[in-house]
């Protein structure tokens, strides 16, 4: 595969390199041949998220322009579990860490080819890492790390001032500097990429080569994504955007990106999808000067779903939403789809002896307060049944009016609804 010559120049374009080793040696390496490079995931979650998927995109990018990765999915690391701000990491059993490693790889997988001159190869450091002796682990290893510079960095700093930090999250930058020199050593890997959160590890990978075998290797690291105020996208289970549909639907996948802020949206754009230059610009100019429109968020939301969930299933939330929040003809729409919108929405279960008037249901889905408040929306013309305007509200609906055969959709004005599932 000939080496893409822009590379570099894209991945700064789109405000890929927060830090970088010497980025002109960087930029040679990567544009003399097929450089093969690595970026880890620790399985500390059953699913992988937004801030993984930054990276999964990143060596996909690598690897369309020519260069060889590999994914490491650390069996070993991710026994010490996730870092975190405060406090200690939560330690979790070898058997749930199995597990985890299974489902991310399995993850990861559709987003790179494992054919080809630069297929790629998953690794795993419980490898190399589980018949290690801690005698061994000293001398070749910890042997090559200053303490005063592991002091210096500012993640252990951060813990000192705040009241202490264990060994194991003190020593954690040499297990990951392990995987580095270890790939370099049986696999010619010489770079390596990661958020910038990890830059410290990253780096103590570039200066174990350079100490234990005289080495050159590179590495950059992308930026943390955050919100307009700076915060953090949630990681915690009712904030992350997983990627496992079990855990997020992929209706709220959509609706996530669907509703990025309007000053957020050029650089998710430019992190997260292929989109050219040219029309990333594009978008971002018609965003700027017509942001009701919400162009960029529409065409992100559609990006993303179809690279992590598909085309098909983009085309069902499409559908869903266009019927929902446009009014369209709900009758083509499967219930599975529809069910999914809804759940999120806000939704009630009957049973079909329970259906009752459509008042009544309009009460019981709480879309009104009472019986008088439903009455007084169909009288102004505010109420409607599958997106149609209710005019008889003493009407019980039948097995004809349920949409994908179990679903009713209540409407009151232009954007409050409610799903009536009828099971």
């Amino acid at each position: 595969m000939p080496i893409d010559q822009t590379l570099l120049d894209d991945l700064e374009w789109r405000g890929l390199i927060a830090h970088s080793t010497d980025i002109d040696a960087l930029r040679e390496a990567l544009a003399s041949g097929s450089v093969r490079y690595y970026v880890g995931f620790d399985p500390t979650a059953p699913s992988l998220h937004m801030g993984n998927l930054l990276q999964i995109v990143t060596a996909m990018r690598l690897q369309r322009a020519g260069h060889t990765p590999f994914v490491l999915v650390g069996g070993a690391t991710g026994m010490i579990g996730d870092p975190r701000d405060s406090g200690e990491r939560t330690l979790n059993s070898h058997d749930t860490v199995r597990e985890w490693e299974a489902k991310v790889r399995a993850q990861i997988e559709p987003f790179l080819s494992f054919e080809g001159e630069n297929a790629a190869t998953m690794v795993n450091n419980l490898d190399w890492t589980q018949n290690l002796s801690t005698i061994d682990f000293l001398r070749d290893i910890g042997k090559h790390f200053p303490v005063n510079r592991m002091l210096a960095r500012e993640t252990v700093k951060r813990r000192l001032e705040a009241g202490g930090i264990s060994y194991t999250e003190f020593s954690y930058v040499l297990l990951q500097s392990m995987d580095f020199l270890n790939l370099f050593r049986t696999h010619g890997v010489s770079l390596q990429f990661g958020g910038s959160d990890q830059w410290g590890n990253i780096t103590g990978g570039a200066e174990l080569i350079r100490r234990a075998e005289s080495g050159t290797a590179h590495a950059f690291a992308t930026p943390l994504i955050t919100k307009a105020d700076g915060t953090k996208y949630g990681k915690t289970e009712g904030g992350a955007l997983w990627l496992d549909p079990t855990m997020l639907s992929p209706y709220a996948f959509f609706q996530f990106w669907l509703n990025a802020e309007d000053e957020k949206v050029g650089e998710l754009l430019r992190v997260f999808t292929f989109l050219e230059h040219a029309e990333i610009e594009e978008i971002e100019a018609l965003t700027a000067e017509k942001p009701f429109l919400r162009t960029g968020q529409k065409r992100l939301a559609e990006e993303m779903t179809t690279l992590v969930h598909g085309a098909e299933e983009t085309a069902r939330i499409q559908a869903a939403s266009a019927a929902l929040f446009g009014g369209g003809d709900m009758s083509g729409l499967s219930g599975e789809t529809l069910g999914v919108a809804l759940r999120e929405a806000g939704s009630v279960q009957v049973t079909r002896d329970q259906l009752t008037s459509i008042v009544d249901l309009f009460v019981t889905a709480g879309l009104v307060a009472g019986r008088n408040e439903a009455r007084r929306a169909i009288k102004e013309g505010g109420a409607y049944l599958n997106n149609v305007r209710v005019t008889d509200g003493d009407a019980v609906p039948g097995p004809e009016d349920l949409v994908g055969g179990s679903w009713l959709v209540l409407r009151k004005g232009k954007k409050n609804f409610k799903g009536v599932e009828v099971v």
